[in-house]
């Protein structure tokens, strides 16, 4: 018997995800605009053409249209998970970890002005940022259990809540200076650059001074 990929969606299901990608547009476009504290659900609806009750069918709140742009985050966490187990066993965790995130590091490439403008809102916004980091706790369980089983160790060591860490930081760090570049140099290129100095201790870039303390 042959296992069986993803089936292909429906009509149905392309038209709600089509939907929802259409809200999650028009609130990040007003939020640029006027500042998210002066949108509101109705003014996103509207523009979208479907009513206010509508839109709560896709989102809990106007700041989730911002934070939240895909229908499954914790699924995609999941999928993300299983490709970290799935990658081949001679790569260390660091770098399983970072074969099976490039596909989502690399949807801001191919989605840079919705995310350039989506991350400027953020970092206005001390709200959003709080949620934001809220909102990571459930897939910041499923992905230490992750990196545990990948490691053989238990989800309570400190190892894979470590590598969880230095695996955010990195996304942090590089989507940061991507953002601060205007996204003229691909994130996937300041991704696999940091794993790579990761991977490699860490080693300060030549040609830089180093420092000396006080003579």
């Amino acid at each position: 018997m042959t296992e069986e990929g993803p089936q292909p969606l429906g009509l149905r299901e392309r038209k709600k995800l089509e939907t929802r990608a259409k809200l999650a547009k028009i609130a990040i476009r007003l939020a640029a605009e006027r500042g998210l504290e002066n949108v509101t659900v109705d003014d996103i609806a509207g523009e979208a053409g479907v009513s206010a009750r509508t839109f709560f069918n896709y989102f809990p709140s106007k700041e989730d249209a911002i934070l939240l742009p895909d229908h499954d985050p914790v699924g995609q966490t999941h999928a993300f998970a299983a490709a970290m187990l799935a990658a081949p066993a001679g790569l260390n965790p660091l770098r399983a970890s970072a074969l099976a995130m490039r596909p989502y590091v690399a949807r801001f490439d191919d989605e840079r002005e919705d995310w350039l403008t989506r991350i400027s809102i953020i970092e206005r916004d001390p709200g959003l940022m709080v949620k934001l980091f809220a909102s990571q706790r459930e897939t910041e369980a499923i992905l230490v259990e992750a990196l545990a089983k990948r490691t053989g160790l238990a989800a309570t060591d400190l190892y894979p809540r470590l590598l969880y860490r230095v695996i955010g930081g990195v996304v942090q760090a590089t989507t940061q200076r991507w953002h601060e570049l205007g996204g003229s140099v691909a994130l996937t290129e300041l991704f696999d650059a940091a794993i790579d100095s990761i991977d490699a201790g860490l080693p300060v870039p030549s040609g830089t001074a180093v420092f000396e303390g006080k003579s």
